[in-house]
């Protein structure tokens, strides 16, 4: 591991801002679509790395398999689908706890990485994972003031299926990351979910039309946290620990909780506030006790990763 130079905390103070104006440019859309915001979204990261994708990343794209191109796309629809969830529990709830429960997937990835792996996990960990389970649940029952938001069960329902499908989206990545540059995989990832997206608006009849305000917060998610935040993240772990980069990652709901506190008057109730310690607790305890596993064997055997490879720690793509 390289020393970190001041750059990269840079890099990282700009990731973690973007991460954290996620839900705050969500709230702001106010009513717009969630489908078409997710789907703004996702195309605009798309077309701003498709010169680069498609130029020099050219070749890569050219030498994926079918069932590399098939886990691409798998982990793509994934991904979409987390948007659209993510987008939707914004809007129905609270910032704050869509903030704390979507940043679970670590504990999922844990567990998911155990179940259908077989990768070991610690008793620390399993521990640490019922407690967060617990905190969950605590933020899911806390009682906001009447008509504080549309429907807050909902909402922290789908934060924590958003973040079942980020997890699921990593344990695939983890087994295609090493083979490609992060251009051409988040480029190949984000096209994808895009199309997830479009399709998902076709079928639902929502229109792809927003109004200017709610059009230029699109693209501002899909260059903020889209861009700048997964790309920062990404570009510190040449030089940082991954799980120094899952621990620096638990700031992103606070600054999201403060940001809807100062600009929407918004203050989690007492039962939320706790749950929210305990999920933030135990996420610290299951990153900081990872040992990287070596990528999972999809149905092709992994060549030696780049040095920006973050495997399941490219932590959100929110």
């Amino acid at each position: 591991m390289n020393r970190a130079p001041a750059g990269v905390w840079v890099l990282v103070g700009i990731g973690l801002v973007a991460f954290g104006s996620s839900p705050v440019l969500i709230r702001l859309a106010g009513d717009a679509p969630a489908l078409a915001l997710a789907a703004w979204r996702t195309s605009v990261v798309a077309l701003a790395l498709a010169p680069f994708a498609l130029g020099p990343g050219r070749g890569e794209i050219l030498a994926l398999s079918r069932r590399d191109w098939l886990l691409v796309a798998a982990a793509g629809v994934l991904l979409g689908l987390h948007f659209i969830g993510w987008i939707v529990s914004v809007q129905l709830t609270s910032v704050a706890s869509a903030a704390v429960l979507v940043t679970t997937s670590p504990v999922f990835l844990a567990v998911l990485g155990a179940v259908l792996l077989g990768e070991t996990t610690s008793r620390r960990a399993w521990g640490a994972i019922l407690v967060a389970m617990g905190g969950a649940a605590m933020i899911g029952l806390s009682e906001p003031p009447a008509g504080s938001y549309p429907n807050p069960a909902v909402g922290n329902a789908l934060a924590l299926g958003a973040a079942v499908l980020i997890s699921a989206y990593f344990l695939i990545g983890r087994a295609v990351r090493p083979r490609l540059g992060f251009v051409t995989y988040f480029w190949s990832l984000n096209v994808m979910a895009a199309l997830t997206c479009l399709l998902a608006c076709l079928w639902a009849g929502v229109p792809l039309g927003l109004p200017l305000p709610a059009a230029a917060l699109a693209v501002a998610m899909g260059l903020g946290p889209g861009l700048a935040g997964h790309g920062s993240f990404v570009a510190a772990l040449r030089y940082l620990p991954a799980a120094w980069i899952g621990l620096l990652g638990l700031a992103e709901p606070i600054l999201a909780s403060v940001a809807a506190w100062a600009g929407f008057g918004e203050v989690p109730q007492p039962l939320a506030l706790a749950g929210m310690a305990l999920v933030l607790g135990s996420i610290a305890v299951v990153v900081s006790g990872d040992r990287s596993a070596p990528a999972p064997n999809l149905g092709a055997s992994p060549t030696e990763g780049d040095p920006e490879s973050g495997g399941a720690h490219e932590q959100s793509s929110r």
